[in-house]
């Protein structure tokens, strides 16, 4: 069976107060699977339980937290984070992720995505000297700047020294909840992120995907766009980035990147998705991730590209 790719929700859970219309739309758009992103409100929860009991759509995955904490109103990925110093903190994470792969479980998805925290400064970001060297000398990267590049590996030092009771935390708390996903038949799709403060590094996934336990269900989840702008600050190679989590990888969020922002309408942007679709595998799970500025034009110009990618995979 041919892979077909899904749309999340981030494009328009905002704008709608009925689960049900919110899925018919996406339906009508042509697409057979959707992600339910974490904007997911806990008064669109009945209409989305109506619409997948009906067959309107199937959920291929989830988006850690869905439903949101109750409270919260928009989207909150990183409301509670696993790396927090604070106990209490680390806690809701655990009961907020373990409800998060309740719900995936209740709406016949296979798959939950989970950020996995970050470093907290108060103030002076580690990145701060690289962020202004770019905006005076945007070529610094691709002209290979031996002074800015002195400013990447005096902020990753920094960072690394910085991160490691942060990083401790992030590891107990993926290994705590990894028993209750396989109980639920859940996978968990670790995220690659976008902020310099973000968890994990981008060169510390192999090692740690490697130390969990064997038969582990959780991997690489690799989103396109993050690793664009990472690879435009100097961070990574993106092609590197997944040839070295090939074998872990669950699956991708697709979008573009344009003028330095990113979930823009694929094919608008300067992400090379013929590079990024050589690491396509028909088991894998395909999520096209929109800004919900795209248009209605660009989400099916998007889902069309990736149809065309996906044609190709074997």
């Amino acid at each position: 069976m041919k892979p077909v790719p899904a749309l999340s929700t981030s494009w328009s859970s905002h704008r709608h107060r009925d689960g049900y219309e919110m899925l018919r739309e996406i339906a009508d758009l042509g697409f057979e699977k959707v992600e339910l992103s974490h904007g997911i409100r806990i008064t669109l929860v009945p209409g989305i339980l109506k619409a997948v009991e009906e067959g309107v759509i199937r959920v291929g995955s989830v988006h850690n937290f869905c439903p949101l904490p109750m409270g919260v109103m928009q989207a909150a990925p990183n409301f509670f984070q696993p790396s927090s110093e604070d106990s209490r903190e680390r806690e809701q994470w655990l009961r907020q992720t373990k409800r998060s792969i309740d719900f995936a479980a209740q709406v016949g998805a296979s798959l939950l995505v989970c950020h996995l925290g970050s470093v907290r400064y108060l103030w002076l970001m580690p990145d701060r000297h690289m962020a202004s060297y770019l905006r005076r000398r945007p070529d610094a990267v691709s002209a290979g700047d031996p002074a800015y590049r002195a400013l990447v590996e005096k902020a990753l030092h920094k960072f690394r020294k910085r991160m490691v009771p942060y990083w401790r935390n992030t590891q107990e708390g993926v290994l705590s909840v990894l028993d209750y996903a396989e109980e639920k038949g859940i996978r968990l799709g670790l995220e690659n992120r976008e902020r310099f403060e973000e968890l994990p590094v981008d060169a510390d996934f192999p090692e740690f995907l490697a130390g969990l336990p064997a038969h582990s269900p959780a991997g690489y989840w690799h989103d396109a766009g993050h690793a664009h702008l990472k690879e435009g600050m100097g961070l990574l190679d993106h092609r590197r980035q997944l040839e070295n989590n090939a074998g872990r990888l669950l699956g991708f969020h697709l979008h573009d990147v344009a003028d330095g922002h990113d979930h823009q309408a694929i094919g608008t942007g300067s992400i090379d998705f013929g590079m990024v679709a050589g690491f396509f595998k028909p088991e894998h799970l395909f999520v096209i991730e929109l800004s919900p500025r795209v248009s209605v034009e660009g989400v099916r110009a998007s889902k069309a590209r990736v149809e065309e990618l996906l044609s190709k995979v074997a």
